[in-house]
């Protein structure tokens, strides 16, 4: 029951966050600050007192290694969501986003020593081609928007590449930050829920920073349409219900992946979230009609193959399919 209950959290909190995270960013395209702020301190709250019951409870892992790990977290969720003020549409967003794979392959090399098998580094290929694909397709259509001087054109082309060097940044940051986690699990154990709790408390002081930022977009979240919250007699500017809405999401996914995590193999985690991502561009482009070419659709089909490749799904379900044979002539 378990797990189909964390499958169930998964697609319904990661799908729904994608979609009000699009709805805010739609109607105020900078107000990424203010939604990971939001995020941070809602799972700060609930962290401090249900896993560190109310600053009670000491942290198996020092704190040092935790401020290492905060920065590189804090600055995974700026640029990422900061990204989708650059010119960068949702559905070229969630398809960077997956080439995670590509990232962790190369600082694994580098960092780690590690060596692959030739079906993971053409699964690999697979993945960069595909994004390559997206993005440059994604490219042309930024610099022949209709409507666009030759100098604002320019200037449209200029902010979406520094909004594809965000999204490589926390791509790379983000390997970097998992093969930190890696090796403190390797030295004191696992300790998700925990890490969980101090990656969104301690980086909070960080948001003094963007504080102005944070305050403009409070301004204007106040200032939006007033909006009849279902099932309950309150009403409430939109803005702050898409918001409100993208927290509850974003924990509810959390909770789902963490369940998973602890109650299926490493496969089956990777088989749900790379279908969860799917799902959530199929709706993006549909519901919100993203401009999405054919082009597109061979790199995202690209992209998830090489995904599946790499997980070696095929292997892992042949595998699993010989033992259940052998175990029903046992019996």
């Amino acid at each position: 029951m378990r797990p189909a209950f964390a499958v169930g959290l998964v697609f319904a909190g990661c799908c729904s966050n994608v979609i009000f995270l699009e709805l805010l960013a739609r109607e105020h395209p900078g107000c990424g600050n203010i939604v990971t702020f939001a995020q941070f301190l809602f799972i700060a709250v609930e962290g401090f007192l249900f896993e560190a019951d109310l600053g009670r409870k000491p942290p198996a892992i020092p704190l040092r290694y935790y401020a290492v790990m905060v920065t590189m977290f804090f600055t995974v969720s700026v640029m990422n969501n900061y990204a989708l003020n650059l010119n960068i549409a949702m559905p070229l967003h969630m398809i960077f986003r997956s080439g995670s794979l590509i990232a962790n392959m190369i600082l694994g090399i580098i960092i780690l020593k590690k060596r692959y098998s030739v079906f993971k580094y053409t699964s690999i290929a697979l993945v960069s081609a595909g994004i390559f694909i997206c993005t440059f397709m994604s490219a042309k259509q930024v610099t022949s928007q209709s409507g666009l001087s030759e100098k604002d054109g320019f200037q449209a082309f200029a902010w979406w590449l520094l909004g594809i060097g965000a999204l490589t940044f926390a791509l790379l940051m983000s390997a970097r930050m998992g093969i930190f986690q890696e090796t403190l699990y390797k030295q004191f154990g696992k300790h998700s829920k925990e890490a969980l709790f101090y990656n969104h408390a301690l980086p909070l002081p960080g948001f003094i920073f963007l504080a102005s930022d944070i305050y403009d977009h409070v301004i204007l979240f106040n200032k939006s349409e007033l909006y009849q919250v279902p099932g309950i007699r309150v009403a409430m500017p939109i803005m702050w219900f898409y918001l409100l809405m993208n927290v509850v999401t974003q924990y509810v996914c959390i909770r789902g992946v963490f369940i998973l995590t602890t109650e299926c193999t490493s496969l089956t985690v990777t088989l749900v979230v790379t279908l969860r991502k799917f799902v959530s561009l199929i709706f993006s482009i549909l519901y919100f009609q993203n401009p999405f070419t054919l082009w597109h659709c061979l790199g995202t089909l690209f992209v998830f193959i090489g995904t599946l490749m790499y997980s070696e799904v095929w292997k892992n379900l042949g595998t699993s399919r010989s033992q259940l044979l052998k175990d029903d002539k046992k019996d």
